[in-house]
């Protein structure tokens, strides 16, 4: 039973951990959450609501779960994160491709809500993540402003490249009406999340920041203020693993492979790639670090992720010292 000490200020807080831990996996649909306790084999599932999120802290402060495991589902997954760890339960949410890879392994090849939430539950035990509280509200929302930006600007390229080939007039007529609906749109988001960035203080000045940086523009500046969160608190190696423009290691045996790029996010890689591209004419040292490699041998698209690679450990290091970029440091 949860004791009276359990509730503060309408709070439901955990209790002492238990000898024997317990791993909690919750799969998240939207109008549900599957959960499954591990290793007490218990099985529940509750409303993914307010009321249903009580239900469910109760159960977790009763078994004095240790860890709980969810998947990052779109905004779905938000409200449960954000309550949980609010309560001071530990949440690690990690990415479903991680979790798919898990079951696979684990020779786990039904998939249901139930053996999702189990398997989840099975994935904490196993490789302990990370529990990280929820991104601030004021993240959040630039990260759904900067994702609505970003699919308005690929339909806005598609659109483009579909008018350099239509023949009828009408078609035309309509892919020109739509582009400039496309534009206005653009415009809107752009000053919303112009507005958003500098209404927070903390925001305007790692935005501030980041422009100061030669190739960095307003596009690329924004999606790594809502999608890298973490920069400037990792070291060089973590960061540029965590954009995935580290280079890993492909030996065996006697054999030297070479090295390559995996996983990372993609959004903010995307916005990078574009950053390099333009650093590597405008930016004088890494217009000098590009040239130098394509030089001596490097194929130009290994010298873009050598110049991407650059640019974010800058900014990182920029970020963590908070300071401006300037032409001759100090």
């Amino acid at each position: 039973m949860i004791g009276s000490k359990s509730r503060m200020q309408g709070k439901v807080l955990p209790e002492a951990r238990s000898a024997n831990p317990v791993y909690v996996g919750i799969d998240v649909c939207k109008d549900h959450l599957d959960v499954y306790l591990h290793p007490l084999a218990q099985s529940r599932r509750v409303a993914n609501s307010k009321d249903g999120l009580r239900l469910l802290k109760r159960l977790l402060t009763e078994h004095g779960a240790n860890l709980i495991v969810m998947e990052a589902t779109g905004k779905h997954h938000r409200l449960a994160h954000r309550s949980l760890s609010q309560n001071g339960f530990a949440v690690a949410v990690i990415n479903p491709l991680r979790s798919h890879l898990f079951a696979k392994a684990s020779g786990i090849h039904a998939k249901t809500d139930r053996v999702d939430a189990k398997m989840l539950a099975l994935f904490g035990e196993a490789l302990g993540p990370t529990a990280r509280p929820p991104a601030p509200e004021a993240i959040e929302a630039l990260q759904e402003l900067v994702q609505a930006y970003n699919a308005a600007t690929a339909d806005h390229i598609a659109l483009a490249n579909r008018l350099t080939t239509v023949q009828l007039t009408l078609l035309r007529t309509e892919f020109t009406r739509r582009l400039k609906s496309l534009d206005h749109h653009l415009k809107r988001l752009a000053a919303e999340i112009t507005k958003r960035i500098a209404a927070d203080p903390v925001l305007a000045r790692r935005y501030q920041i980041l422009l100061s940086i030669p190739g960095i523009g307003a596009t690329v500046a924004a999606n790594l203020l809502a999608n890298l969160a973490e920069l400037g608190s990792l070291d060089r190696h973590a960061i540029a693993a965590l954009v995935g423009v580290a280079p890993f290691a492909d030996d065996s045996g006697e054999t030297t492979g070479l090295r390559h790029i995996s996983g990372g996010r993609a959004s903010p890689r995307r916005a990078l790639y574009w950053a390099a591209l333009s650093a590597s004419r405008c930016n004088p040292e890494l217009h000098t670090f590009y040239k130098r490699l394509v030089d001596s041998g490097k194929k130009p698209k290994l010298a873009l992720t050598a110049v991407m690679r650059k640019i974010i450990v800058m900014a990182n290091s920029l970020l963590k010292d908070d300071r401006l970029w300037t032409a001759q440091r100090a």
